[in-house]
């Protein structure tokens, strides 16, 4: 049987976790490429040929997915799978037109083939959309894992965006290791709350292998997804959280709907200025698909560790890139903390920003009132100092979930705005948790 050509679409994550769940070592398919997308600079790589089995005897070059086209016709490619997370229905259908207008299949890969099995018990904090705030509940459970005496070991979603080689297998226990891998802005953001609470992280590329290093240290392993993807490793109990401010994204974007379908318990997040009829109207659309799902809401608080310092200021608001990007949303909690606490007025960031900062406010339109915390190189953590800096404000709101003043010198006072979830509503998800563990 003649092999199959295959380019995979995908974004640094689950593009590399399903060519070594299912390509690698696979005689059936000859995957030509990667593409990349979404996030800068990505595409000018290769996937090693030391990770990428027997079959090939090169490293597999990374393109631009803009290239899809004559990508497709140069390499008289078969098929193109999709590999990458929050795209609307309407993007993956648009996605699914072009390859087959240009002659190949369209395929995408479900969970039977890209499950990890683990000896030992995984709870998944998964979404429907990007900044529905897993991390946050990932971190409650470690520590109410901790306070049984049990040893949690957090395996974030992918996002090896340097060196694959050298990022195969990644384990963080404390700031200092960030800094010796090199961390970006958006790594950091994600592993630095749950090690301010001594809580271990474990990431990379190849999944299999940081899944049986977790194993020896782990009673209990907390998968905490990225964007809206569904997880690596197969879950023994599975979390999904919704938001009442994007009450009809769990029906239309992939692979979140995904999620919302698999899952065990449904999490409604209540962030501030939620209304009941939002809260109703994400309960309705997650019943219309699943039935069997207990459904918990949970307020989320919005935390500010010098609150006096916003009233009638006029503030920057710093917010957390991937969400107010790819993501979708306007404003979070550094906008929530701002109305709150009764700032002047919040400044429009967009005239001072400059290079890739100034690029991705051209690219996502939607977003006026706030600057996304891109910082995915060093030139782009640079430009991104230099905008905030060019900002004219009083005071500064960091509303990222890591430290931003830890990587660039600001030139203002900055206070730090973040949100944590109500121990109340907590409480049924540790009772659910309990009985699973």
């Amino acid at each position: 049987m003649k092999k199959r050509n295959v380019i995979i679409l995908g974004a640094g994550g689950r593009d590399f976790h399903n060519f070594l769940t299912y390509f690698k070592n696979n005689k059936n398919y000859n995957v030509v490429c990667f593409t990349a997308d979404q996030i800068p600079g990505i595409e000018k790589r290769v996937f090693p040929k030391s990770m990428a089995g027997r079959l090939y005897k090169k490293s597999i070059p990374i393109y631009p997915e803009s290239d899809l086209p004559k990508l497709i016709k140069k390499f008289k490619v078969d098929d193109v799978f999709l590999c990458y997370s929050d795209l609307s229905h309407q993007q993956v259908g648009d996605k699914a037109s072009i390859v087959l207008a240009n002659g190949a299949n369209f395929a995408l890969l479900g969970t039977k083939s890209t499950y990890i099995r683990s000896k030992k018990p995984v709870i998944s904090i998964c979404a429907v959309r990007t900044g529905c705030g897993k991390s946050r509940v990932t971190r409650k459970i470690a520590l109410y894992l901790k306070r049984k005496k049990l040893r949690a070991i957090v395996i974030r979603h992918a996002m090896p965006y340097g060196d694959l080689k050298k990022q195969e297998v990644q384990k963080f226990y404390t700031y200092k290791d960030l800094d010796k891998a090199n961390c970006t802005l958006e790594e950091r953001e994600e592993y630095e709350h749950h090690l301010r609470q001594n809580i271990p992280v474990f990431a990379g590329v190849d999944y299999e292998k940081i899944t049986r290093e977790a194993e020896k240290e782990a009673d209990v392993i907390l998968f905490d997804g990225g964007n809206n993807d569904f997880p690596f490793i197969k879950p023994n109990l599975h979390i999904v959280l919704v938001d009442p401010r994007r009450p009809g994204h769990g029906l239309s974007y992939y692979p979140g709907e995904i999620n919302l379908r698999m899952a065990d318990i449904i999490l409604i997040n209540k962030m501030y200025g939620v209304t009941e009829e939002q809260v109703k109207e994400v309960e309705n659309n997650s019943r219309s698909v699943n039935r069997k799902a207990k459904i918990v809401k949970v307020k989320s608080l919005v935390i500010v560790n010098e609150p006096e310092l916003i009233k009638n200021k006029r503030v920057l608001i710093v917010g957390d890139g991937p969400t107010l990007t790819h993501g979708g949303m306007s404003t979070g909690v550094g906008t929530a903390a701002a109305i709150k606490y009764k700032a002047r007025y919040i400044v429009d960031p967009r005239p001072y920003a400059v290079g890739s900062i100034r690029e991705t406010f051209n690219k996502f339109s939607h977003l006026t009132n706030v600057i996304p915390a891109m910082g995915y190189s060093k030139k782009q953590l640079k430009e991104l100092e230099q905008s905030i800096n060019r900002t004219p404000s009083d005071i500064i709101i960091d509303s990222t979930p890591g430290d931003i003043s830890k990587l660039m010198k600001i030139k203002r006072k900055m206070i730090y705005v973040g949100y944590d979830m109500d121990e109340k509503g907590m409480k049924q998800i540790y009772r659910i948790v309990n009985k699973f563990i």
